[in-house]
């Protein structure tokens, strides 16, 4: 039954030249040339906040991963059942992911009484998306795993965000790659810079540093990714001259990111409060309680978060409006007073 209900969410992809036309048992029916607009969503007022349990200012889960593999090799590989797991109990607390872009952007668009979570995948893996002959995301792929989950659980929105280096999920053609890319912005997934080789930023100079982060920005152009405000730090190694990781030029081609993503190890900040650091930005790395990961990763901070639910950011449902418990109201940026609603 979760199959079949993925086949529903998902278009097939038509190889290398371009899209095809979906199966018609697969396409659904026709838009209508005239479809009313969706109803306006109430603003949130007051009473309202009060009733979702809203808290703006709250924390925000950015979960790291890695590969997804059947036999871990390492620490921070997470296998497909645990990878499952995880969101199932993020889909089960009321999470709703949203993109790294959209937390950056301050586009928090989730239910009232939901939570955001953003769900990030380092150096594009081939375990992080692939598609088979049928045109659909590879059994135990993390996409695939994404789009199940959101099958049982409506409201769990299926995006996340993929932070790739060259040879993106594996692949060494750039036909593939550009319809690997394709695939995944036409269905809301990001996918972002995380430099063209990996390196330890902090090991090179400032003139490598830029050259890393162009080199990769040139090729997410060339497979047509849209530009993305947002930047994840290999190994979480800030480069010697921090600006570098978010502002640079080399050979006649800029970049200037939003956002700076880090490698652990806590839960984020609201980007509507005042202490919201955009360019430090810190992530959990996904995984249980052993050894450092005791009160570091994910299993101890969602635990945490669902004993601190006060702490926790909880959404009001108008995306026009911040809303908190008054006694948090002195944490917002100034220049967000006029929409506050404390309560």
């Amino acid at each position: 039954m979760i199959v079949a209900a993925v086949v529903l969410l998902v278009r097939p992809f038509g190889g290398d030249d371009g899209d095809v036309p979906a199966p018609e048992h697969l396409a659904g029916p026709a838009a209508s040339p005239a479809a009313p607009p969706s109803p306006a969503r109430p603003r949130a007022t007051p009473e309202s906040a009060r009733q979702a349990g809203a808290n703006e200012l709250g924390m925000i889960p950015v979960l790291m991963y890695h590969r997804i593999l059947d036999k871990r090799l390492a620490a921070i590989d997470r296998t497909p059942g645990q990878l499952r797991r995880e969101l199932e109990r993020l889909a089960g607390s009321g999470y709703v992911p949203i993109t790294a872009a959209e937390y950056a952007k301050g586009a928090v668009d989730v239910p009232a009484g939901a939570h955001p979570v953003v769900l990030t995948f380092d150096d594009g893996h081939p375990s992080h998306f692939a598609l088979g002959s049928d045109g659909l995301p590879e059994p135990d792929t993390a996409v695939r795993i994404i789009l199940e989950v959101a099958a049982r659980f409506p409201g769990f929105r299926p995006v996340a965000t993929f932070w790739i280096n060259k040879n993106p999920f594996g692949l060494r053609d750039h036909g593939r790659q550009a319809a690997a890319v394709r695939w995944l912005v036409g269905h809301g997934f990001e996918v972002a810079n995380h430099t063209f080789a990996h390196p330890d930023l902090h090991r090179l100079t400032a003139k490598k540093v830029s050259e890393s982060i162009v080199r990769q920005q040139r090729l997410l152009d060339s497979l047509g990714a849209p530009r993305t405000p947002t930047f994840a730090l290999p190994y979480g190694s800030r480069p010697k001259k921090r600006s570098g990781a978010r502002e640079g030029k080399w050979d006649g081609t800029a970049y200037d990111f939003d956002a700076v993503f880090l490698a652990g190890a806590q839960p984020s900040i609201s980007p509507y409060a005042k202490d919201f650091d955009r360019y430090n930005i810190p992530r959990i790395q996904s995984n249980g309680k052993k050894g450092e990961c005791r009160k570091w990763c994910s299993e101890y901070w969602l635990g945490w978060l669902d004993r601190h639910p006060d702490r926790r950011y909880t959404s009001d449902g108008d995306l026009t409006r911040v809303s908190m418990p008054r006694r948090f109201q002195g944490k917002i940026q100034a220049k967000l007073r006029g929409v506050a609603i404390p309560y």
